[in-house]
């Protein structure tokens, strides 16, 4: 995570508390240089946070990191 974060030019910290949800809205350049340096495409990863997901309807309380893991 420390490498990902400083290749993105973000503080951990703040990758910390994106991926555990804590926050709710990053800066669209924050997550565009974070998807840079994972090699994942801005249409990827608007298509899958935009996808249905049943957990979130039934009110899930998962970190929005695990939900995409599933």
């Amino acid at each position: 995570m420390l490498d990902t974060a400083l290749d993105a030019g973000v503080s951990p910290e703040t990758l910390r508390k994106i991926e555990s949800g804590r926050v709710a809205t990053p800066a669209f350049p924050t997550i565009a240089a974070i998807a840079a340096v994972l090699d994942l495409s801005l249409d990827d990863l608007w298509a899958e946070i935009s996808r249905p997901d049943p957990a979130r309807q039934a009110g899930s309380d998962r970190p929005a990191r695990e939900r995409l893991a599933s």
